[in-house]
C-alpha cells in the first residue's frame, strides 16, 4: 500500500540503491537512530565508502559485532534491494554477482550467512551450495536461499543440497532481516561465529555435538590409549520415510531421533553424520558392556513412536555396528569406516547389532590372505537391440592368486570391504579402466566402459577430485565411462551418491543402478538420482517362464523410460530369454546368448544381430 510519505520515484532519473531514512521505524521494537544519523551512513555506504553497520533494535547485542551477509545474487536490483534492507537492519551485506567468485568472498569477507539466488548463469545455486559444502570450515556455515520459485519440489531439492532455509520473493523486508538475524544468532550462540571461528562443537538445531567435535573426542580417545566403545547407528528405511512425508518432515523427524538416541546415551556424546546416522563415543567404560549400552540405545528408539503430522505417528527402527576403542585403530576415520561396515552387516543380522572383528583377529587375516594376488580383468558387451554406434563394456573384476587360483567379484569384493581394502581394490579397477578409454580415445566405435564401485569408496570426499583430475589429464570424455552402483548400497547412501553424482556430472560422467528389483524406495531412486542407465536383476532373465516376472520386468522398463533411463538386461543366456526382454522393452542385452565374459575387447558392435 502506497503510504503519503513514500518520495516520488518516478522524477529521478537513477533507481534508488537504499530505502527512506525512516523506513525501518515502521516495525522496529523501538525507535532507530536519528534519521539524519541513518541518512548519513546510507549516503556513505551509496558511495562507496565502508559498509555500515547501523544497530536495528533487537537483533543483536549492542555490543556484538554487526552480522555479516554474503548476498550471491546476478540481478544487480534485486542484490541491491537485499542489500539495503540488511544494512537498514545494522548488517554488513557484501555483493557478490558472479558465482565464481563466491569462495574467495567467503574467504575474504567471512560472512555469518549466505543469502544465495537459485537460477544464476554458469553454477546453479543448488551445485554452488554442494561446493561451498565440500570445505570442512563450510559445513555449518548457514546459507539462505531467496528466490521467485515457489515450486515445492524445488524446495526440497533445495534444502537436500545442504541449504538452510528457502525464502520466497516477493518478500517482506521485516521477514527477511528476521529470517536472517535468527539464523546467524543461533549460529553464534552455539560458538560457530561464521568461517572466521572455526567449526561449530554443537549443531545449532539439536544441540548435540557436531561430528567435528566428536571426531576430535575420538581422535583423543584412540591417542590416549583409552578403553571404551564406539557405535554407527543407522536409522533405517530412510529413503521410504523421505519419499512418503517429504524432506521436511524426515528432517524433522530424524532431529527427534537424534534428541532422543542423545537422551538414552547421557553421559556419552552423540552426533549425527548424515541423513539418517549417528555415531556414539562411549570413552573410559568397561568395553564388556558396549554390547548392552547398544541394545539399550535400540531399545529406547523404537519403545514409542514419533509424530510426523497431526494424528500420524511412526515407529522408527535402526541398525548398530559397534567396536572397542581397544582394538587399535590408527585414526577417527578408520575407526568410523569400521563400525559402519559393522552396521552394514548388523542390517541383516535379527537383532540388528553387530560387532567389529578387529584385523588382528583370525578372520580378518583370512580376507588379507585372499587379497593377495594381481587384478586379472575381463569384460562383457552390452549390446543395444535396436543397434547403436557404440562400443560398451561392463569390466568385470577377477584377481588372480600367487597359486594360480582365478577369484571372482563376488569373492573378492567381500573379502576387500571386510578387510578394509575396498576403496584401494576400486581405485585400482577405475585406473585400468580409465587407460584403456585413453588408449581407445579414437577407436571406431567409439568406446563405452561400465565400472562397479563401491559406495564407502564414493563417499570419500578426495575420490571425486582424483578421478575428476584423473579423467582431465587423460583427455577422455567423461560420457565414456559409466559408475555402476549396486541398488542394495544406493538405498543406504542416496545421499552421499547424490552428492558424488552431482560432482562427476559435470566431467559428463555417466551412472547406472545395478541388481535393479522394483520396490517404493527402490521406484524412487530412478526419479532422484542423475541416472542414465538401469540394470535390472538377474532373475528377470527368467522372465520368459514367468508372467509375474514378466509383469514386474514392463513395470519397471516402463517407469525408467518416463524418467529418460534405458535399461539393460544382464544374464541372458538363450535366445527365448533375450526374446522375452526384446518384448518387454529392454534397449541392451548382456549376457553368454551375445558373448561369454572374455579377457579381450573383440566384439562386432557394428555387425550385431540380436
Amino acid at each position: 500500500m502506497a503510504r503519503s510519505d513514500t518520495p516520488n520515484l518516478s522524477a529521478r532519473p537513477v533507481r534508488a540503491e537504499v530505502p527512506p531514512a525512516n523506513y525501518w521505524q515502521r516495525w522496529s521494537v523501538a525507535s532507530a537512530k536519528p534519521a539524519e544519523a541513518v541518512r548519513a551512513q546510507l549516503t556513505e555506504a551509496a558511495a562507496g565508502a565502508a559498509t555500515p553497520t547501523v544497530q536495528a533494535p533487537g537483533l543483536q547485542a549492542a555490543n556484538e559485532a554487526p552480522y555479516r551477509v554474503l548476498i550471491v545474487e546476478d540481478d544487480r536490483s534485486q542484490a541491491l534491494f537485499a542489500q539495503s534492507v540488511l544494512h537498514g537492519a545494522g548488517m554488513q551485506a557484501i555483493m557478490q554477482m558472479e558465482a565464481e567468485g563466491v569462495q574467495q568472498a567467503i574467504d575474504t569477507h567471512r560472512p555469518d550467512l549466505i543469502l544465495m539466488d537459485l537460477h544464476m548463469p554458469g553454477l546453479d545455486g543448488m551445485r554452488l551450495t554442494t561446493l561451498i559444502r565440500q570445505q570442512p570450515e563450510q559445513q555449518l556455515l548457514p546459507i539462505v536461499f531467496l528466490t521467485g520459485d515457489a515450486d515445492p519440489e524445488r524446495q526440497f531439492e533445495v534444502l537436500d543440497s545442504g541449504a538452510d532455509d528457502f525464502l520466497t520473493k516477493p518478500i517482506r523486508p521485516r521477514h527477511l532481516v528476521a529470517a536472517v538475524s535468527n539464523r546467524i544468532r543461533r549460529a553464534r550462540q552455539q560458538g560457530q561465529g561464521g568461517t572466521g571461528a572455526g567449526p561449530a562443537m554443537n549443531n545449532p538445531e539439536t544441540g548435540l555435538p557436531t561430528r567435528h567435535n566428536l571426531m576430535l573426542q575420538l581422535d583423543a580417545a584412540l591417542a590416549g590409549k583409552e578403553s571404551g566403545g564406539l557405535m554407527f547407528i543407522e536409522i533405517a528405511s530412510a529413503l521410504g520415510l523421505r519419499e512418503r512425508y517429504g524432506y521436511a518432515a524426515f528432517e524433522r523427524l530424524m532431529v527427534q531421533a537424534g534428541r532422543r538416541l542423545g537422551e538414552a546415551a547421557r553421559p556419552h556424546p552423540l552426533a549425527r553424520l548424515s541423513d539418517n546416522s549417528f555415531l556414539l563415543l562411549a570413552r573410559n567404560i568397561d568395553e564388556n558392556t558396549v554390547e548392552a549400552l547398544a541394545r539399550a540405545l535400540r531399545e529406547s528408539l523404537s519403545a514409542h513412536p514419533f509424530l510426523v503430522r497431526e494424528e500420524e505417528s511412526v515407529h522408527l527402527r535402526c541398525a548398530i555396528g559397534h567396536a572397542h576403542l581397544s582394538q587399535g585403530f590408527a585414526d577417527a576415520g578408520t575407526a568410523v569406516e569400521a563400525v559402519e561396515r559393522t552396521a552394514l552387516q548388523a542390517r541383516l543380522l535379527p537383532d540388528g547389532i553387530a560387532a567389529h572383528q578387529s584385523a588382528a583377529d583370525a578372520a580378518a587375516q583370512e580376507h588379507l590372505a585372499l587379497l593377495d594376488g594381481h587384478l586379472e580383468l575381463a569384460y562383457q558387451p552390452i549390446v543395444a537391440v535396436s543397434g547403436s554406434d557404440t562400443a560398451q563394456y561392463q569390466v568385470l573384476l577377477r584377481m588372480r592368486r600367487s597359486d594360480g587360483a582365478l577369484l571372482s567379484a563376488g569373492q573378492v569384493i567381500p573379502a576387500a570391504e571386510a578387510a578394509g581394502r575396498i576403496a584401494d581394490l576400486d581405485q585400482q579397477v577405475l585406473e585400468h579402466a580409465l587407460g584403456l578409454l585413453h588408449r581407445y580415445q579414437f577407436a571406431t566405435p567409439p568406446m563405452r566402459l561400465f565400472v562397479s564401485q563401491s559406495l564407502r569408496t564414493l563417499a570419500r570426499e578426495a575420490f571425486a577430485d582424483w578421478l575428476l583430475k584423473a579423467i582431465a589429464e587423460r583427455g577422455i570424455p567423461g560420457s565414456a565411462l559409466v559408475i555402476d552402483v549396486r541398488l542394495a548400497d544406493a538405498l543406504v547412501h542416496a545421499v552421499t551418491l547424490q552428492q558424488f553424482c552431482d560432482r562427476l556430472m559435470q566431467a559428463g560422467v555417466q551412472f547406472c543402478l545395478s541388481q535393479f528389483e522394483p520396490g517404493a524406495e527402490a521406484n524412487a531412486l530412478l526419479t532422484q538420482l542423475p541416472l542414465s542407465f538401469v540394470r535390472m536383476a538377474g532373475r528377470y532373465a527368467g522372465s520368459h517362464a514367468d508372467q509375474t516376472l514378466r509383469d514386474e520386468l514392463r513395470g519397471v522398463i516402463d517407469a525408467a523410460h518416463r524418467a529418460n533411463l534405458q535399461v539393460i538386461g544382464q544374464q541372458i543366456e538363450d535366445p527365448q530369454a533375450a526374446a522375452a526382454m526384446w518384448m518387454g522393452g529392454v534397449d541392451f542385452i548382456q549376457g553368454n546368448v551375445v558373448q561369454s565374459v572374455g579377457s579381450e575387447l573383440d566384439f562386432d558392435f557394428q555387425n550385431a544381430v540380436l
